[in-house]
This record gives C-alpha cells, structure tokens and sequence, in this order.
C-alpha cells in the first residue's frame, strides 16, 4: 500500500521550490507514494499540472500568522492529516515551514520534514529565529546543494545527522538546446529582480562591452525592475536591452539566450542556472553557493568573485569573440545538467522519505 505523504509550499505559481516541489508531487512512484499537496495560495501554473496528474490539492488561507484564521487552519491542517493518513508532511519554503512543521510534529503522528533552500540571511528577519525553532522539531531538513549543508551546519548548528541532501532537478525534455544557431548574439539572465541577484552588475559589464547586433536579455519581475531600467537608461542601453516580465515560457527564452549570466551576490542550488544549462545557454555565474558545485570554471561554463564587473567584463569580452569555446562549454553544461534529471531528484527523495518513514517506529 502506498504512503500518502503531503507536500507543502506557499503558492503553486513560477517560483523556483513551487515548481520542484510540483515535479516531486508529479513524479513520485505511485506503487509506493500517493501525494497530496498544500499551500497558502493556489492561484497559479502549478495548480493546472498537478490536478492534470490527480494529485489531490488543498488550500489552507492564511494571509496573516497572527489572526484566528491562522488557527482556524493549523486545526484544518491537523484534521487533513488525519483524516487522509498522511504519514510525512515535508514543507518547501520557510512560511509553510513556520506554519505546519510545530501544527504536524505537535498535533500528529506524520513524519515531518522542512526544506532550507537558499542562505538563511534571505528569510525576512523576524521570521528566522521561528524557522530555527522548526529545525528543533523536523526529523530532518532537506537541502538543495552541499553549500547550504554547510551552512545549517556550521552557522546554524543544525545537526548533520538531520540533515538530507537532495539536489534540484530538470526536465530535460522541456529544457533542451535549440535545434538550428543564430546569426545574432544574445547575453542574458531569467531569474527574480530581487537584491541579491545583483544584475546591476551584468548590466554595468555589458555596457563595457556593447557592439553592434548583441543584446542584453533580461526575463523576470521583482523589486529591482525600475532600478534596472533607469541603469540601462543612464548607459545608454536602452536600444540594446529588452526586459520581459515573469513568464510560464522559461525554455523558449532560455533559448532566445547564448551566454546565460548569473551574477548573484547570494545563490544555493540555482534552478534558473540548471536549466540554462539545461538549454544550452554558455553559463556564466559568480563564484558563490551552489554555483561552484555545477560550474567547473573553464570546463563546462566561467566563474567571477561577485560583484567584480572588470572580471565579468572580461569573461563576457572572451565568450564573445571566441565561438569555438562557447559553444564548448555550452555543451558540456549541457552534458552536466543531464546529472540533474528530475528523475534523479525524485529518485533520491524518494530514499529520504523511505529512510524516515522506515526508521519512525511509528504505529499507524
């Protein structure tokens, strides 16, 4: 008999967690895991892919952790697992971790699971020291990539004994290079406008290296927008540059793109970085988080020490000119972005909830 387990994020729409969550949710053996999935937030891509595959979706409406509501639906939460036998609850982002990890651990016999995602000084501040709180009760927490592992451990003195390593995953078959090349070159980034993405430094590097027929590229929406048009104005890029807002079509832009740059002052295991390798984007990313664990500077993409806009300039100035070695480490990325199947990922999380299922003891 399958184990039903349940499958938590804040909202089923473009982010990074909502969609490895939902190719987790979709992809799990149905022999022996049957999935539902929870969130705040429904509205959104994610909900018309999992209810495609029947996974059964529940919505628990809270807009404030310090209402009646919110305890309206920590009870509703605590009902749901029980009356659906749910044996783990794992949670993927910190506001489905800080609402439903203590209503499980405290209110039911489910084994429960967090996720930590990305460095711990992105999660608002006062929601940390709550998350820290979680760390406590969770039977384990999954992380993305070694540098986060590192992090729970050293900074944050989460036991390695309760922490599990999952790296993300692709769909290599959505995310696959295009099929005929290009006369024109294009640099470019899909990602969140947020802070720490820091893309006021790609821009600062292409405008010192702008020729006629290359463009800059810039897909996604966030804070940093306005900032970054005024920047593109004041270096005169205007004509040069095209942003496009969030969109559900990552693949097709992907592919619009011939040197992916991630310039991140922050970075865990980045899925915008995977699937443009993935798509057969030349990557370029800084030296920071899980960016070293898939680029291999020289091999199959370029690494820059943060912030440093004379290194970009320059690697960027060599991709360039030489064809030759972008299209050969735009290769071998893809080649390094096959180890990172969905399936892969799916595979292992299946071993972690199997491993914590087995070892619970628990009488159901």
């Amino acid at each position: 008999m399958a184990w039903p387990v349940l499958l938590l994020a804040r909202e089923l729409d473009l982010g990074g967690s909502e969609r490895q969550m939902t190719e987790i949710a979709k992809t799990l053996d149905r022999s022996r895991f049957s999935p539902h999935v929870g969130c705040f937030r429904p509205q959104g891509i994610r909900h018309a892919e999992l209810a495609a595959t029947g996974v059964p979706i529940v919505h628990f409406p809270v807009d404030s952790f310090a209402s009646y509501g919110a305890l309206r639906e920590a009870w509703k939460l605590a009902r749901y697992i029980w009356r659906h036998n749910i044996r783990l609850v794992h949670t993927f982002d910190y506001p489905l971790t800080v609402f439903a990890v203590p209503v499980a651990r405290w209110s039911t016999r489910a084994v429960v699971l967090s996720s930590q995602r990305s460095h711990r000084s992105l999660i608002p501040r006062k929601y940390r020291p709550l998350v820290r709180k979680t760390d406590q009760m969770a039977h384990a927490v999954v992380v993305n990539c070694e540098f986060v592992r590192q992090h729970l451990q050293n900074d944050e003195g989460v036991p390695s004994g309760r922490i599990r390593l999952c790296y993300n995953g692709v769909d290599l078959e959505e995310f696959q290079p295009r099929e005929t090349p290009r006369d024109s070159l294009a640099i470019g980034v899909v990602c969140a406008l947020r802070p720490e993405k820091d893309l006021g430094t790609l821009v600062e590097a292409f405008a010192r290296i702008r020729r006629p027929g290359l463009r800059l590229v810039i897909v996604g929406s966030g804070s940093m927008l306005d900032q970054l048009r005024r920047q593109v104005e004041a270096r005169g890029l205007a004509g040069d540059c095209t942003f496009v807002p969030r969109t559900g079509q990552v693949a097709e832009w992907l592919r619009a793109i011939d040197i992916f740059v991630l310039p991140s002052q922050s970075e865990a295991l980045s899925n915008s970085l995977l699937e443009a390798m993935a798509c057969g984007c030349c990557p370029v990313a800084s030296r920071v988080g899980g960016n070293v664990e898939l680029i291999r500077h020289g091999e199959n993409g370029m690494l820059f020490e943060a912030g440093d806009v004379d290194r970009l300039s320059h690697v960027l100035d060599t991709l360039v000119e030489l064809r030759v070695l972008r299209e050969q480490l735009a290769a071998r990325a893809r080649c390094t972005a096959e180890k990172f199947s969905i399936g892969s990922s799916t595979r292992r999380m299946e071993e972690i909830y199997t491993e914590l299922l087995e070892g619970s003891g628990r009488q159901w």
